[in-house]
């Protein structure tokens, strides 16, 4: 098979949770057991650091991977999903591993897969190992996929535990209570590996800090040890949007190192400031493992992390006119990140490109979205799990929010363009899949 042969395959093969939701999803972690075993263990052949959470963990992923690299380390890089192009799963120094590795690790295990009968992310996962124990990387980043505790990825023994926070998202899997979600992230704390909490959250804190004492591993929340704040807020020429750039970080008195960083990033979205608390915190474990990361390589990578890892859609600007922002936020709590931003430009009229998934509980996010001087243009994502256009009108009215049916994403987002006035704002978001089909 070529290479489109392979994806072919691979998407029509094997159970994808991206198309077909819960029913891709595996109950344990014996099928990513036995792939790698297959496959020699590369898992066992690298240093890692593993990253769950609700939000933020893509963004921090990103991050700590453009810092490491700066720093002069063989970096891997292991998110998900793609927006574009499969291999954006998976990259060394930035850069996504080429077709034919993806081609030859089929055409070579497809045998393998036939016995096991994997899931696409799980046939994911130990491609990705394979590439990294192959390309002899320093270190990999490697975000958890769903939850934590039987998450593919997590048949690793990391450096570091990273989790971001909690929220709302995939309750039929992982639990209708934050701290059984909590529960289920904090299956990635490892026995003596230190974790790194991003947000204090008094609901759940208890969970991480009972986890982390039975396991006997060091703790601690990013939230408690870094202060960040703008330092400065001016319009960005020609767009009416506050620039969030220029940030000061500052050390708690809490915090054993005492420190100031002066930081320019590139990536934009005010959630982003509490990706980074959870980025120093996570260096300074590194540090303490004898890792060398200068202040200058991190202050010289957060100035250019879509540049040096290829990370599209969060609060993604596609145009300056009409002024035309995305963001892969999609539940409760990603939504409400979104909407701090948008309250942060100054426009007219907002437009919103909508579309979402079929197999969560909508409500909620519906519930925060505008009504006033807001116009919605629904459409359904370009997946099986896509929620029909429809349905999503009908169930937006129940709160007021108003809008025609689109029969594409991109449809919505030409609509949504040519009906914007001078000064108004084009926003589209609400799924991933819908930021997939326009980057």
């Amino acid at each position: 098979m070529n290479y489109q042969e392979t994806l072919s395959y691979l998407y029509n093969q094997l159970p994808m949770f991206t198309r077909v939701g819960s029913s891709a999803f595996k109950k344990d972690l014996t099928n990513t057991v036995a792939l790698c075993a297959n496959l020699g263990n590369p898992q066992n052949r690298f240093k890692s650091i593993h990253v769950g959470g609700t939000n933020g963990k893509g963004s921090t992923s990103h991050m700590l991977a453009a810092v490491l690299q700066i720093a002069g380390y063989k970096t891997g890089l292991y998110t998900s999903p793609h927006l574009k192009d499969f291999r954006e799963r998976i990259r060394i120094n930035g850069e996504m591993i080429s077709e034919l590795e993806v081609v030859d690790f089929v055409a070579q295990y497809q045998t393998d897969f036939e016995n096991i009968e994997p899931s696409f992310f799980e046939m994911t996962v130990a491609l990705a190992f394979d590439a990294f124990a192959r390309h002899q990387v320093d270190i990999a980043v490697v975000e958890v996929g769903l939850g934590g505790r039987l998450d593919s990825t997590n048949i690793i023994t990391p450096l570091l535990s990273v989790i971001t926070n909690i929220g709302w998202d995939h309750m039929n899997m992982l639990g209708d209570t934050l701290p059984l979600i909590a529960g289920e992230k904090a299956g990635i704390i490892k026995s003596g590996i230190p974790v790194i909490i991003g947000e204090h959250q008094p609901e759940v804190a208890e969970v991480f800090i009972n986890t982390a004492t039975e396991k006997k591993s060091p703790i601690v929340f990013a939230s408690e040890q870094w202060d960040v704040s703008p330092s400065k807020q001016q319009n960005v020429a020609n767009t009416n949007q506050i620039s969030l750039r220029d940030v000061t970080v500052k050390s708690q008195p809490k915090n054993p190192v005492q420190t100031s960083y002066p930081l320019q990033l590139d990536l934009t979205g005010t959630y982003q400031l509490k990706n980074v608390k959870t980025v120093l915190s996570a260096i300074e474990a590194l540090r303490n493992q004898g890792w060398i990361i200068t202040d200058e390589h991190i202050i010289t990578a957060l100035k250019q992390v879509n540049t040096l890892t290829g990370l599209q859609g969060r609060w993604q600007t596609l145009s300056n006119n009409p002024l035309t922002i995305c963001d892969t936020g999609h539940n409760p709590d990603g939504i409400q990140e979104v909407l701090k931003n948008i309250a942060n430009v100054s426009y007219r009229h907002l437009h919103f490109v909508l579309g979402m998934v079929n197999d969560k509980d909508i409500t909620k996010v519906l519930s925060l979205l505008p009504s006033a001087n807001t116009t919605y243009y629904f459409s359904k994502p370009d997946l099986p799990r896509g929620l029909d256009a429809q349905a999503l009108q009908q169930q937006a009215q129940a709160f007021g929010l108003r809008g025609e049916v689109y029969a594409s994403v991109s449809l919505s987002l030409k609509a949504a363009q040519h009906q914007a006035g001078t000064n108004d704002l084009v926003f589209a978001g609400g799924s991933t899949f819908v930021v997939a089909e326009i980057v």
